[in-house]
């Protein structure tokens, strides 16, 4: 059986945590293919809600397999910290593998980060400070620490002290000694947990099993077709799939874009359709938009056709997975933003860099809650134009609408890809 891959097309925070929780439940493997714990998912079952920051969103739901893949850097801290705090609540780690390709992000990452944007002053790109940007660097320098490594402790000492010897020179401390010793006291939980994943993954694959490919973050902050520089420093694209978790285009079958019914962002950076007013603030209160790794308020707008077009385009998009639709319940009006007006001939990311202004096409409002409707066609009838004439613009069929936090407010068109997943023959 093929790949099912689930992105995200807006800036992260869409949603793609409960969209691949809810594909899980007939999932045999979900693989993460990138990032680190910069990329919160936040996943609400029953009355419990769980913050993940590494772990796949699959382990919810009782994936086989959950791959933490070659293209991940990964804080040993964080890992540790999500295993344990998985364990406490009754789920079963035993099966969260890491990919002993996959990058170890260490203190002294963290220091270069947050240096780093302490420097920039008033030009700050709004990272995590988690250290992803400087693990990414080491790992492209090739003086990076893979978690295969991990299994012998000289060599690990050896990358360490060089490393911080190196970083001494520039001006930023850090221990070896005591950097080495965190790894050590981190060994005994996180060594078992690290295998070939390419392996398991390819296994899976030739024996006919279903798997989920899990994005992290969102499109616009891909490193190369993102919001430059206002990204991450990994590819979040379809395409950045294979790459971080080790198989060939010919495997996908499906490629489900994930956004939100409106658009948010964290940090800075361009975003044309962006409302500065009471209409965002509410969208803000109504969408509890905050960070799920920071805390910070997410900046809101009305959603971007224009992006999503470009999105849908540079990831093969077949499907979209349209969450937070009940957000918008009780708006007396909503809108997209279908153009950019003074948009200079160049490619996306330029064109939003430009003092452009967005074309909004605008559509009544709906009065009834869309929390109740399990199917589409219980949805008010201003909600489904709304729907009908964002898929008609993008291009893109929507498969699936999400009208609450919980599994079961999830709407699964007949036309969804991937429904069988939701319930394991």
């Amino acid at each position: 059986m093929a790949i099912t891959l689930v992105i995200g097309a807006q800036w992260g925070d869409e949603g793609k945590g409960r969209i691949v929780d809810f594909l899980a439940a007939g999932a045999d493997v979900v693989g993460r293919f990138g990032g680190g714990a910069n990329a919160g998912h936040t996943v609400r079952v029953g009355d419990k809600t769980y913050k993940l920051r590494i772990v796949p969103s699959g382990v919810l739901a009782g994936a086989l397999d959950c791959i933490i893949g070659p293209g991940t850097v990964v804080s040993l801290d964080q890992f540790v910290e999500e295993l344990r705090s998985l364990g406490a609540a009754g789920i079963d780690v035993s099966r969260v593998w890491l990919s002993d390709l996959a990058h170890v992000l260490l203190p002294y990452h963290i220091e270069q980060d947050r240096a780093a944007e302490r420097a920039r002053g008033d030009a700050a790109l709004g990272t995590t400070g988690n250290g992803i940007g400087p693990a990414y660097v080491d790992r492209v320098a090739r003086r990076g620490m893979r978690a295969g490594d991990l299994r012998d402790r000289a060599r690990v000492r050896a990358i360490v002290e060089r490393r911080c010897a190196e970083l001494a020179r520039e001006g930023i401390g850090a221990d070896a000694a005591a950097i080495v010793a965190r790894i050590e006291e981190h060994g005994p939980m996180v060594v078992p947990h690290i295998r070939d994943t390419v392996a398991l993954l390819h296994d899976a694959l030739r024996a006919g099993k279903r798997v989920i490919a899990e994005g992290a973050q969102g499109a616009l902050l891909d490193v190369t077709f993102g919001t430059y520089p206002y990204v991450t420093s990994s590819s979040t694209v379809a395409g950045g799939a294979g790459a971080g978790l080790g198989f060939g285009p010919t495997a996908v079958e499906h490629v489900i874009g994930v956004a939100k019914a409106y658009a948010t962002r964290v940090g800075a950076g361009p975003f044309p359709s962006e409302l500065l007013d009471d209409v965002g603030e509410r969208m803000r209160e109504r969408g509890a938009e905050y960070g799920t790794v920071t805390g910070r308020a997410r900046r809101t707008g009305w959603i971007d056709t224009v992006a999503l077009r470009y999105v849908a385009a540079v990831n093969g998009l077949t499907h979209l997975a349209i969450t937070k639709l009940d957000v918008l319940d009780g708006f007396d009006q909503v809108c997209m933003c279908t153009g950019y007006d003074g948009a200079p001939d160049a490619s996306l990311p330029f064109q939003m860099s430009a003092p452009v202004k967005p074309v909004l096409r605008r559509f009544a409002g709906w009065t009834q809650p869309t929390t109740g409707a399990r199917a589409y066609g219980e949805l008010p009838p201003q909600a489904r134009a709304y729907l009908d004439a964002l898929a008609a613009d993008v291009g893109v069929p929507i498969s699936y609408v999400s009208v609450g936090p919980e599994r079961s407010q999830i709407i699964v068109r007949e036309d969804a890809p991937a429904k069988a997943l939701a319930s394991r023959a």
